[in-house]
């Protein structure tokens, strides 16, 4: 079984893809990276991490799910057009997807969480919850939450929670 995690090139939740990533490797997943672009990519509190893939070079016959990790790096992913078709591709797939954090914003964006329950990392002002109920998601005040096959956690304190869940997740 194998697990794509997508990050942002700077700015990544480090904490978010340790937990998610410990959650995957647990539940026997092979846990592989992908960016904007392949290569080296740099976490929020300084982790460096290898990209294997960049969006162009992902190939969704050779994973089971994918997830998009948050940090302030993944706010920019939102507005990044291939981020949003790669949403819906995994969706069409008919595969798990999951995003924590921001990142659900990128899965809001993509018009994948449409009628959809999810949760989000937000701001004081609750910028994010509204984006999400603006582009037509259930806001649900929880750490993690399931929807069918698009799993949503709020941040890093529900990240080893997230990818435990994640991995639990049957595609169709």
């Amino acid at each position: 079984m194998k697990a794509l995690l997508i990050i942002a090139k700077d700015g990544f939740q480090d904490l978010e893809l340790k937990g998610t990533r410990d959650g995957l490797v647990v539940a026997g997943f092979d846990v592989e990276l992908a960016s904007t672009e392949a290569g080296s990519c740099t976490g929020k509190f300084g982790s460096i991490e290898q990209a294997k893939y960049s969006f162009e070079e992902i190939d969704l016959g050779n994973f089971d799910r994918v997830a998009f990790i948050g940090g302030p790096g993944a706010g920019e992913l939102a507005e990044d057009a291939r981020a949003q078709h790669l949403a819906r591709s995994v969706v069409r797939s008919g595969k798990p997807l999951g995003a924590i954090c921001i990142a659900p914003t990128i899965l809001a964006k993509g018009g994948v969480l449409r009628g959809k329950k999810a949760t989000v990392w937000t701001d004081e002002q609750g910028t994010q919850i509204d984006l999400l109920e603006r582009c037509g998601a259930e806001f649900v005040d929880q750490p993690v939450v399931i929807d069918g096959l698009i799993v949503t956690a709020n941040g890093s304190a529900a990240a080893e929670e997230f990818g435990k869940v994640f991995a639990s997740v049957k595609s169709e």
